[in-house]
């Protein structure tokens, strides 16, 4: 939501420097969850050149037939292998379906696992490939600094990390419980933070952005909610407090420094608490990226090393580690994992409607033949009735031929 806040503020800058040249205005909007809806349609009735939107609110507005795709030529897919990696595959496949006329595609994505490129050969139409260094790598622009640091002391050497540039610096944390702890004692330390995580609403999260990029908060401690796609104007230096799940999410995260030929710092905290294929992982990127290996990564090694430089794609081709093949990839592993998990909860799914369909076809049984029963007592009584009055008519009868 904040990436498509934040391009809809940039294209609209550019249309509006571009109306001041001469060239007709167009009209843009983003279409962002969180937000009400009612504001966005006034905008969208008048009419608008450009829509920027994440994909359940836009999926919302064309189900509910508020916009269409029709004549629209142009899809942008930004963070492809963020939205794939969060579960919105089908929900983009949807919205490609509601285009009818011919259109120019074009997906950017900073990593290019097997998944995305399964992706892009379905959605797009002989597309041309556009490599810029290799897919996943880290910016040569960013200072790689590893420190071993014990858990119950990373957030007191916080600190000293943030005393080695000027601001603004961006925090990194995997939990949003590690966030809130930062934020909290930054605080204390009279540090000008600021906090965004999924846990806080939209409103919260765009006015802690809104106050970092401006310069007024020195420092923002985030989840990966801010690690891709999100443009920080001179970001001095990015403090990962703990290593994410797996790699990519390493390299988005320092890639939020370093931007448009600058330098930039990334110091790492991490310890026995890793996750030894991550560790390893980072340990050849750092290798790849020409920087200072500390001795206790070096000394860190597996015995499927060996087998990194066998075939003509280096580390795994699912995830783009370094440190690891698709054989023992945690990322496939963690996916193989979640499919597992869901299997049971879909077969119990499955098997509690089927428990309901045979609870409600009894039922109907039931009231068929509650309702059956009826009828034949209603019949009955009917019919004694019928009885009882002809034997009424029969005695009457008698009784007059007997006055006769």
């Amino acid at each position: 939501r904040e990436l498509a806040r934040q391009t809809q503020i940039v294209i609209s800058n550019i249309c509006e420097h571009a109306h001041k040249t001469g060239f007709p205005l167009l009209r843009t909007i983003a279409c962002v969850g969180g937000t009400a809806m009612k504001e966005q349609l006034e905008t969208i009735k008048n009419g608008v050149h450009i829509i920027v939107a994440t994909p359940g609110r836009l999926i919302d507005m064309l189900d509910k037939k508020l916009v269409f795709l029709d004549v629209c030529r142009y899809l942008c897919l930004d963070e492809a292998d963020r939205m794939i990696d969060l579960g919105f595959e089908e929900d983009v496949r949807n919205i490609i379906s509601h285009f009818k006329a011919q259109r120019q595609t074009l997906l950017f994505s900073a990593t290019m696992p097997k998944k995305i490129q399964n992706f892009a050969k379905s959605a797009l139409v002989k597309p041309i490939t556009i490599n810029v260094g290799r897919a996943g790598a880290a910016s040569l622009d960013v200072k790689q600094e590893v420190e071993y640091v014990m858990p119950e002391a990373r957030i007191m050497s916080l600190l000293s990390a943030l005393q080695r540039t000027p601001p603004p610096v961006l925090i990194f944390a995997q939990r949003k419980q590690d966030v809130d702890a930062i934020h909290e004692y930054l605080l204390l330390k009279g540090v000008e933070t600021v906090a965004i995580h999924g846990g806080k609403d939209q409103e919260e999260r765009f006015y802690a952005l809104e106050k970092f990029v401006k310069g007024e908060k020195d420092v923002l401690c985030a989840t990966d909610i801010a690690s891709k796609g999100l443009d920080f104007p001179d970001i001095q230096h990015v403090i990962n407090y703990d290593l994410p799940e797996d790699i990519e999410n390493y390299v988005h995260r320092i890639g939020r420094t370093g931007r448009c030929g600058r330098q930039g710092l990334a110091t790492t905290f991490i310890n026995k608490t890793c996750d030894e294929a991550i560790l390893l992982d980072l340990k050849h990127l750092l290798i790849e990226a020409k920087q200072i290996v500390p001795s206790f990564l070096l000394r860190l090694e597996s015995d499927k090393e060996r087998l990194l430089d066998i075939g003509d794609e280096p580390g795994c081709s699912y995830c783009n580690g370094l440190g690891h093949r698709i054989t023992n990839c945690p990322k496939l592993e963690s996916q193989h994992n979640k499919t597992a998990k869901s299997i049971p909860q879909h077969n119990a799914r499955i098997l509690e409607e089927e428990r309901k369909d045979v609870a409600h076809n009894l039922a109907e049984q039931d009231k068929i033949h509650h309702y059956d029963a009826e009828v034949s007592a209603a019949t009955l009584k009917h019919e004694q009735k019928i009885e009882a009055k002809n034997l009424k008519n029969e005695a009457k009868t008698n009784a007059d031929k007997l006055k006769l």
